[in-house]
C-alpha cells in the first residue's frame, strides 16, 4: 500500500500543506468490479490510488467501453474535473479491491495556491495522460471500425451470394428429376456453369472495390438486347419463386443494339438490383418488376421500375455511397455503390428515384458503338 504522503500528488508538498493534503483527503474502499465514478456523472475531486488497480474506460457507441489506461498504486485521475469544473469524461472501475484518497475540489484549489510545483505537475500529468489516452482510443476505435468493416462486408457477400446460389440450387433440382430430358439436363448445367462465373467474379469485384483497383478498358462488341434477354432469362426463376410478375421490353429477341460490354460485370448490375427489388417487394400485395430499353444514336438506356415502397427521400441523394443502406436488417449499401461503379467504368451513369404511386427506379446508361468504333473503351471523364 502507498501512503498518500509518498504519492505523485504530493510529491512537491511539504509542511502545512502535506498536513492539509493527510488531513482532508477522505479513505475509500471499494470491491472488485465497483464504479469508483461513471462517465458524465458530476466531478468534485480527484482520487489518490493506495491499494490495487483501477481502470479508465470511456464510451465510444452505446455499450460499448474502451480502456483508456489502467492506474496502479501511487497514481491519482479524476483530475480533469478539478480543472474544467465539467462532468466526468470516462468512468473508473476498480479491477481488485481497492484502497483509494478521495481529495475534494475545494482542497485541490487550496493546495494549488501553496504550491505553484505542484499546479505544474498537474498540468503537465493531465498533458502526457490525454496524449496517451487519445492515442489508446484512437487504436481502439479504429480496431472497432476495422470488426465492423468486415460485419459489412461478409453481410454483403452473403446478400449479394444469394440470388446465384439460388438459381443455382433451382437448376440442380431440375437436372436431379429422373423424368427430364438431356437437352433439360444440360440446359441446367450450363445455367450452373454461368452462375458459378458470376459468383467468382462477384467475389473479384469485392476484392476491386476494397483494393481501389481498375478492370482492363478492353471490352468486346455486344449485342445489349440480347445480352438483357439473356440476363432476364437467369433472373425469371427467383422471380417466379418469389411471385413476383417480371414485365419485359417487348421485341428483345429480333433487336440489335450495340454497346461495349463486359457481360459478366453488367449481370452483376442485374443481381444485384434485382435482389434490391426483391427485398423491397416482400410484402407487397402485386409485387411487380418492369424492365425498360430506349435507345438512341449516342446511348442505350435500362430502368429497372419496382412496385414497393419506393426510397426515403433523406436517402436518395446516398444510395451509391458505400454502405448506406435502408429498408433491410442486414443490408450495407456496398453492393449499389459496386453498380455504380461498374456502369461508370463502361463509360455510362446511373441514377436513382420515386416513381409517384409505382415505387423506385433505377436508371442506367451505356454509350452506344459507333462505326469504326474500337474495342479499347475511353477514360472515364473526371468527376465534378
Amino acid at each position: 500500500m502507498v501512503n498518500l504522503a509518498e504519492s505523485r500528488l504530493a510529491r512537491h508538498l511539504t509542511g502545512d500543506a502535506l498536513r492539509a493534503l493527510v488531513q482532508g483527503a477522505e479513505k475509500r474502499v471499494y470491491s472488485p468490479a465497483a464504479c469508483i465514478f461513471e462517465e458524465g456523472s458530476k466531478g468534485d475531486g480527484l482520487y489518490v490510488l493506495a491499494e490495487g488497480t483501477v481502470e479508465i474506460a470511456a464510451r465510444s457507441v452505446p455499450g460499448r467501453m474502451h480502456r483508456l489506461a489502467v492506474m496502479e498504486p501511487g497514481d491519482y485521475f479524476g483530475e480533469m474535473a478539478v480543472f474544467d469544473g465539467g462532468p466526468r469524461s470516462a468512468s473508473a472501475v476498480a479491477l481488485e479491491p481497492v484502497t483509494a484518497h478521495f481529495v475534494s475540489t475545494q482542497l485541490v484549489q487550496a493546495l494549488l495556491e501553496r504550491s505553484p510545483l505542484l499546479a505544474a505537475d498537474l498540468v503537465r500529468d493531465s498533458s502526457l495522460r490525454m496524449r496517451d489516452f487519445n492515442r489508446r482510443f484512437l487504436q481502439e476505435l479504429l480496431k472497432a471500425e476495422r470488426l465492423s468493416l468486415v460485419e459489412r462486408l461478409a453481410r454483403t457477400i452473403v446478400h449479394d451470394f444469394r440470388n446465384p446460389l439460388n438459381v443455382i440450387g433451382i437448376a440442380a433440382d431440375i437436372a436431379a428429376e429422373p423424368s427430364v430430358s438431356l437437352e433439360v439436363r444440360r440446359s441446367a448445367r450450363d445455367r450452373v456453369r454461368r452462375q458459378v462465373d458470376v459468383l467468382d467474379r462477384m467475389m473479384q469485384e469485392l476484392l476491386d472495390f476494397t483494393r481501389g483497383m481498375t478492370p482492363s478498358a478492353v471490352l468486346p462488341r455486344v449485342n445489349y438486347a440480347q445480352f438483357l434477354h439473356e440476363a432476364l432469362v437467369e433472373l425469371a426463376p427467383a422471380a417466379q419463386l418469389r411471385g413476383i410478375t417480371v414485365i419485359e421490353p417487348p421485341g428483345l429477341d429480333s433487336l440489335e443494339v450495340f454497346v461495349r460490354l463486359d457481360s459478366l460485370r453488367v449481370q452483376r448490375v442485374f443481381n444485384n438490383l434485382f435482389q434490391n427489388s426483391f427485398d423491397a417487394l416482400a410484402d407487397c400485395p402485386d409485387p411487380r418488376l418492369e424492365i425498360r430499353l430506349s435507345f438512341n444514336d449516342e446511348e442505350v438506356m435500362t430502368e429497372i421500375t419496382d412496385s414497393g415502397p419506393g426510397i426515403p427521400p433523406e436517402v436518395l441523394p446516398h444510395v451509391f455511397q458505400p454502405f448506406v443502406t435502408f429498408g433491410k436488417a442486414h443490408g450495407t449499401g456496398l453492393g449499389l455503390a459496386i453498380c455504380d461503379r461498374i456502369i461508370a467504368e463502361h463509360g455510362g451513369r446511373m441514377t436513382a428515384g420515386n416513381v409517384p404511386g409505382a415505387g423506385a427506379y433505377f436508371q442506367f446508361r451505356l454509350p452506344r458503338t459507333r462505326p469504326g468504333d474500337t474495342e479499347i473503351l475511353p477514360p472515364a471523364p473526371p468527376q465534378p
